[in-house]
């Protein structure tokens, strides 16, 4: 079904829904994945991983939310899936469980462990809490410890695994990680004293001499040439193309301390490596007794240990004897020498590589951490694949060893879940054969008669063993076993050396192994002699790897078990512990032996395919029902295909997933558990995604409507909300403002100026329109209560007077403001003692020109074109402006002019009565008011002219205030200015140049 995610170009995504199921179908659907960059394919809940050979961008953050909390079968097949379920299963069951990493050398295991590692840092510690964050810096930071020490080029893999590695990860009830465990087996130490061709030793050696600093190695006595030490120069160029050492250096600096090591602990680790570099280049001559012909070295590598110089030679030349009371020293010969100088740079490096891993697990004891209460882990094992090489020696038996062991697990923990998951079901199962390989396992491990029981035999053995007599041993136990061979049991067969080699026909095919070395290599034989040599070391550190190193001369010690029993002890402590957990596995494959991304070997991958089992296992899943889900999650992924079930069905989840088949036709084809539903056919399942696949497009239809009306719907709650909040928000604010302005201006009315000089208070944003508006009110209100205090019959007046003022105010010295206007003062006996002939000659015009009031009339002085002054009267209707003759009865001097046709008026700054009336036709008003009382009213007429023309024209009359003004006289511009004069006989207009002068007695 996961497949089907991904689309039919690129395959089946679960081996187990192949339609046809064979060896050539399996290996044409992992090739067309493989081409197509599509490299995890599953075998139900079993990844198969293919090494691309290239970096895939498939391991990042989106890809880390894909697959977070989501069922195996819901996204296409990738590792993620597997790390998730497995964390998932451990916080939902409160079990343990395993994640098995197994294939070829090359096949990209440690490359799984490392995907695997950082997908569980990144979906735990949501809360972040910093011991949490440290303990994953730590387990992931401390695989950069373990591959530069563990790790090594070999011809199949520029990083190879030397060792294994199993890893417990502790979770807390949360499920975050609060610590961990790692054991480390046989690490292959044979690889610090020699090396294949084209192949080096492991990555730590030339990391140090590319990456430590000129410094340190001076003080390490070393150079950056590779090829000056033999330990580290016999496989040919020490360059890999995929490795950059210097860089790397860094990197596994950063990780020492990351972990928590100190700075002596970090120094005495790249010490043991150099002393081992120096070790290497130390020249054993003589003919009977060794003896060290440079001797420069043992200086430089006693200093590195924290040992004599004097301890260290004795040590490499010559053997301590305790027998029968006495202790002798026993010279060794050139070979012995050799041997000896071999074998404690192997048990040197061998301890330092357990120290590494001891020192990381102190960091991440949970224990340490202050975890307390039972908590589950994840174990993690990435081990060393099955090899088959040229020349296969002991290291390469124990990992082909170890691949049995592990083969054997899955089958049975395969096999085992499968039935428990039909007996829980109650779903009758179809046993399926396989190839059991516990007969293999039988011959490596049996007591007594068993590979390694003859060979601890042959090491126990007193007197002169060698590797032939173990090979001959080996014949005589094993000759009819069906699995075994040697050349002595079959002499035709040429391919296998005499007294050399021996076959075993492993699951993974048949491997010859040359038996030299067996016997020194179980024995693991390292003197007494090194052990006391180290453990008084000045070096503390180095010191607490050897404890052993305590004993006496005169002591007697247990014989140490071998090295094949001890692996053999923990490989069967490690099957035991894995068949305790949940199991997963990732099935790790290499398409080529070139490391071509391009490339697919298909001879290569077949073989691979088989000696893994994985057709077996697709068998196995396949023996009784291909697929298999929960009712609710397979309700909830067709119930759109029936109408009975869609949208929801009411009863019982198991009555609608029966409904729901019924209604496709293919009740023959599935079984009910009491959980599940089982399909038996892949050709159902398609089927149904089929049937799926097509009512999508309608149902994602329907979602789209009522989501986006239900996405608007709420957008408009929402709006409505905020819009009501805002509406009662501003009218808050401006209570809130309004009771501010209440509390400023509560006093306003008793005051002087009723609030005028009271300072606002600062408004909100929103409420500047609002304030202005208050503004203007209050400004209104004071108006209004000054204007109360004035007496409704002098308002007229007082409104005249703010409009004269409005214009003359600072601008004209007097302008009669204090004084009573009243406007007609030729109707007034106070000016005029005719005013008799004065109202009957107004009458006679009010009749004739119908206006209705009279605005201002006074006696004025005028003067004309001719420059003549005459005494006239001055009458302003409020239509009209006349001129009368009042030594004529007022009679009207011609037609009255019209007020609209005022364009201005003009007078002077000064208490001068002049003023000039702008007219439109070119002849202009130039007269000086003249009364008996010498009244200013100049002002009066401009404030009477200013109001009456803003209402009837609606704009504003332009008033012109200064000492020299400009007329039009008969159409002809002049100049008028004011003159004072002593004399008393009143006021005149005379021509001045082109101009006028009004003369003005000074008072």
């Amino acid at each position: 079904m996961a497949g089907i995610h991904e689309g039919p170009e690129f395959g089946i995504g679960d081996f187990v829904l192949l339609r046809e199921l064979s060896l050539d179908a399996f290996m044409e659907n992992l090739k067309l994945r493989f081409e197509k960059s599509k490299i995890y394919t599953y075998i139900g809940e079993v990844v198969v991983s293919v090494n691309p050979y290239k970096q895939l961008d498939i391991y990042n953050s989106s890809y880390v939310q894909e697959y977070k909390d989501r069922e195996i079968y819901e996204r296409p097949p990738h590792i993620f899936a597997l790390a998730d379920n497995a964390h998932k299963t451990m916080k939902r069951q409160s079990r343990d469980t395993c994640i098995v990493i197994s294939g070829e050398s090359g096949s990209g295991k440690t490359e799984a462990s490392k995907i695997i590692m950082r997908y569980i840092a990144a979906v735990t510690n949501i809360s972040g809490q910093k011991e949490v964050e440290r303990v994953k810096d730590v387990l992931i930071k401390s695989n950069n410890i373990l591959e530069a020490f563990g790790n090594a080029k070999t011809n199949r893999n520029d990083n190879s695994s030397r060792f294994g590695k199993y890893m417990d990860i502790n979770f807390d009830f949360k499920g975050d990680p609060v610590g961990g465990h790692i054991n480390n087996y046989l690490l292959e130490k044979s690889r610090v004293i020699y090396q294949h061709k084209g192949e080096r030793n492991f990555h730590s050696f030339y990391q140090l001499l590319s990456g430590a600093q000129d410094a340190m190695l001076s003080e390490y006595k070393l150079t950056r040439d590779p090829q000056k030490y033999h330990f580290i120069n016999q496989g040919g160029d020490p360059k890999v193309g995929s490795i950059n050492d210097k860089q790397d250096f860094r990197g596994v600096m950063d990780a020492l301390k990351a972990t928590g090591f100190t700075p002596d602990e970090v120094s005495t680790t790249w010490k043991i490596v150099a002393a081992i570099l120096h070790l290497g280049n130390i020249e054993f001559v003589g003919e009977d007794d060794a003896t060290i012909n440079n001797q420069e070295e043992p200086s430089i590598i006693a200093s590195l240990l924290g040992v004599t110089k004097d301890n260290l030679v004795k040590t490499l030349l010559s053997r301590v004897i305790a027998a029968g009371g006495q202790v002798v020293d026993k010279l060794l010969n050139v070979q012995e020498a050799q041997y000896a100088n071999k074998a404690f740079s192997k048990a040197l490096y061998d301890r330092l590589f357990t120290w590494i891993v001891g020192r990381i697990n102190d960091a991440i004891d949970p224990k340490k951490g202050g975890i307390v209460g039972k908590n589950t882990v994840i174990g993690v094992l990435d081990i060393y694949g099955f090899e088959i090489f040229d020349n296969n020696s002991f290291e390469q038996f124990c990992i082909n060893y170890c691949n049995e062991k592990l083969q054997q697990l899955f089958i049975e923990l395969v096999l085992k879940q499968e039935q428990e998951e039909y007996m829980k079901e109650g779903i009758e199962w179809q046993h399926v054969d396989y190839f059991n390989n516990k007969i293999i396992c039988d011959l490596v491990e049996i007591p007594h008669n068993g590979i390694l029981a003859i060979l601890d035999e042959a090491c126990l053995n007193v007197g002169k063993i060698t590797d032939e007599t173990y090979l001959e041993a080996m014949a005589k136990k094993l000759s009819k076993h069906d699995r075994f061979t040697c050349r002595q049991l079959e002499p035709a067969d040429k391919t296998l050396e005499h007294h050399r080699d021996f076959r075993i026909k492993h699951y993974a095919g048949d491997v010859t192994y040359s038996v030299i070395g067996f016997i020194d290599k179980n024995k693991d034989t390292l003197f007494m002699d090194f052990k006391r040599l180290l453990f008084n070391s000045s070096n503390g550190v180095l010191k607490s790897m050897w404890p052993e190193g305590a004993q006496s001369v005169n002591e007697t010690s247990k014989r140490p078990i071998t090295a094949g029993t001890a692996f053999k002890n923990s490989m069967i402590e490690l099957v035991q512990n894995l068949a305790s957990k949940i199991p997963y596995y990732v099935r790790c494959i290499k398409p080529n032996e070139v490391k071509s991304p391009l490339l697919f070997d298909d001879t290569r991958t077949r073989h691979q395919v088989m000696y893994l089992g994985l057709l077996e296992n697709v068998r196995v899943r396949r023996a009784g029902f291909a697929f298999r889900m929960a009712y609710d999650r397979f309700l909830k992924r067709y119930k759109m295909i029936c109408t009975k079930t869609w949208p929801n069905y009411k009863g019982q989840v198991v009555d609608g997933v029966r409904a729901l088949i019924d209604s496709q036709g293919y009740s023959s084809d599935v079984k009910y558990g009491k959980s599940k539903i089982f399909i038996r056919s892949p050709q159902t399942l398609f089927a149904l995604e089929k049937a799926r696949t097509a009512k999508i497009p309608s149902v994602v239809l329907f979602l789209q409507k009522h989501t986006r009306g239900a996405l608007a719907r709420k957008r408009v709650k929402r709006l409505r909300a905020v819009y009501l909040i805002m509406h009662h928000y501003k009218r808050y604010k401006l209570r809130s403002y309004a009771l501010a302005c209440l509390e400023k201006f509560k006093n306003a009315k008793k005051m002087k100026d009723y609030g005028l000089s009271v300072q606002w208070p600062k408004p909100p944003n929103t409420l500047r329109a609002t304030v202005e508006m208050l503004k203007k009110a209050h400004l209104r209100w004071r108006a209004f209560m000054i204007l109360s205090r004035i007496p409704v019959a002098d308002r007229p007046m007082m409104r005249l007077k703010v409009m004269a003022g409005d214009v003359l105010v600072g601008k004209r010295a007097d302008w009669g403001v204090k004084r009573n206007w009243e406007g007609n003062y030729l109707a007034s006996s106070k000016d005029n003692s005719n005013t008799a002939d004065f109202v009957s000659a107004i009458n006679t015009l009010k009749s004739k020109d119908q206006f209705k009031t009279i605005l201002f009339s006074s006696y004025v002085k005028k003067t004309n074109k001719f420059n003549k002054t005459a005494e006239r009267g001055l009458v302003i209707t409020d239509k009209f402006i006349y001129k009368v003759d009042a030594k004529k009865k007022f009679k009207p001097m011609g037609h009255g002019q019209l007020l609209t046709q005022i364009t201005g008026v003009s007078l002077t700054p000064g208490k001068d009565q002049l003023i000039i009336i702008h007219m439109s036709g070119g002849n202009d008003f130039v007269v000086c008011l003249e009364n008996p009382a010498h009244e200013e009213r100049v002002g009066e007429l401009v404030g009477i002219l200013v109001s009456h023309m803003h209402k009837i024209l609606k704009s504003d009359l332009k008033v012109n205030i200064s000492k020299s003004l400009n007329c039009m006289l008969g159409h002809k511009p002049r100049t008028v200015v004011v003159k004072e004069t002593a004399t008393n006989n009143g006021t005149v207009f005379k021509k001045e140049g082109d101009g006028l002068a009004l003369y003005w007695p000074a008072s």
